[in-house]
């Protein structure tokens, strides 16, 4: 018998969404005999513990009993059973620093940690994320700020309707003006923006249309990696170069930035990569741009005047393009930029549910059974050891 606890999340602030919802346990408990999925008691999901009892899952505080432990964020050093597998967004592959503490620990109680991040089918494509309600919830909060910004039009918070489908009768009526808006990006999160974009009745163009010519209702721009991106020496772009020698290609996105009005960024970051455009820009006359919404929230990023997090209560602060500081948002000498690093959590029984249905479908039926080879490689460490996958992270885990 595999039993699988989901864990009370820790992290500060608060994440409310689940790995698996109460439906989907009962849906395990059903169509998998030797399978049982315990739930650790929580104050903050978004379903509550009444809802899992309900469902057929037991309910409890010590879930050190349990095979295999989910979570959404990075678990709290404190919180770690040692010699348990894990599996949550640990958002260390990339050497953050502020996660070391964390993996570290992870190796010295031989915990093993398979990260959701790099659960992938066999192109590289990414299994399983709340990518596509990012896009939708950091689309909207980009168009909220431009309307607060210009007076042109109002718009309820995400967290206020709690569905999608509430939210999308929020915009029947809104007339949104004649703005142009680049979408960048190719994944779930461009997917969730382009969703916004035509619920709101935004048409699409081509880049050289867009580039050209002004229209006289609202359009957007879909700019994917050939786009964006253009080889040093030869001009070209290819997807499997680029991703391996980011550092041999220039960024395009200058051309766009003196007829673009708002900036809806999903494209995925290294720090080898280049940025979308640099601080300096922001100073130049041509530079058009009044709302960014960085749903990719990396910090000094692609997007530079990306100035740290913002929260859900607050999402939009605004950045000086003298003094390149933060301000207050909507100010007259100012960009302002919606950055959020758990924006799914306006929609997250939504977000929720898409999750857990890619877990089930993609990966718990492979730990069901002992493990695969996409388990494999999305293991980081396992017990206390650094995969081979993994192990150019070895100093940064203290080994």
């Amino acid at each position: 018998m595999l039993t699988i606890g989901l864990i009370r999340e820790g992290k500060i602030p608060a994440d409310n969404r689940v790995a698996l919802t109460p439906a989907q346990c009962k849906w395990l408990h059903k169509n998998f005999p030797d399978m049982r999925v315990k739930a650790q008691h929580s104050d903050i999901r978004c379903y509550n513990d009444k809802e899992y009892e309900i469902a057929g899952v037991e309910v409890l505080e010590d879930i050190s009993g349990c095979d295999v432990l989910m979570g959404i964020k990075e678990v709290p050093v404190q919180m770690l059973i040692a010699g348990k597998t894990y599996l949550f967004f640990s958002h260390t592959k990339k050497l953050q620093p502020y996660n070391q503490k964390l993996l570290r620990t992870i190796v010295e109680k031989k915990i093993t940690l398979i990260d959701y991040e790099c659960l992938e089918h066999i192109d590289g494509t990414r299994i399983i994320g709340f990518g596509f309600f990012a896009g939708i919830v950091g689309a909207h909060n980009g168009m909220l700020a431009y309307g607060n910004r210009t007076g042109a039009f109002n718009l309820q918070r995400v967290f206020s309707v709690n569905s999608f489908q509430k939210l999308i009768h929020t915009y029947f009526g809104l007339k949104v003006p004649d703005i142009k808006i680049a979408v960048t990006g190719s994944g779930r999160v461009a997917h969730g923006v382009l969703e916004i974009m035509n619920l709101l009745g935004i048409h699409e163009v081509e880049a050289d249309e867009y580039v050209e010519r002004e229209f006289t209702y609202p359009v957007y721009v879909h700019l994917k990696g050939t786009d964006l991106y253009a080889h040093k020496i030869t001009g070209n772009y290819r997807r499997e170069d680029f991703h391996d020698h980011p550092e041999e290609y220039a960024c395009k996105f200058s051309k766009f930035i003196p007829c673009t009005d708002i900036l809806i960024n999903g494209v995925y970051w290294d720090t080898a990569i280049p940025r979308l455009f640099e601080l300096e820009d922001m100073q130049l006359p041509r530079f058009r741009i009044v709302t960014i919404a960085d749903i990719t929230d990396d910090r000094a990023g692609s997007v530079p005047c990306n100035l740290g997090d913002a929260t859900i209560d607050q999402p939009v602060y605004g950045v000086d393009k003298n003094s390149f500081l933060r301000t207050a948002p909507y100010l007259p000498n100012s960009i302002d930029v919606m950055a959020v690093g758990n924006l799914p959590n306006e929609l997250p029984r939504d977000a929720s549910r898409y999750f857990g249905e890619q877990l089930i479908k993609f990966v718990l039926d492979d730990i069901r059974k002992g493990g695969s080879e996409t388990i494999r490689k999305a293991t980081i460490v396992k017990e206390g050891m650094l995969t081979a996958d993994f192990a150019y992270m070895k100093e940064y885990a203290g080994l």
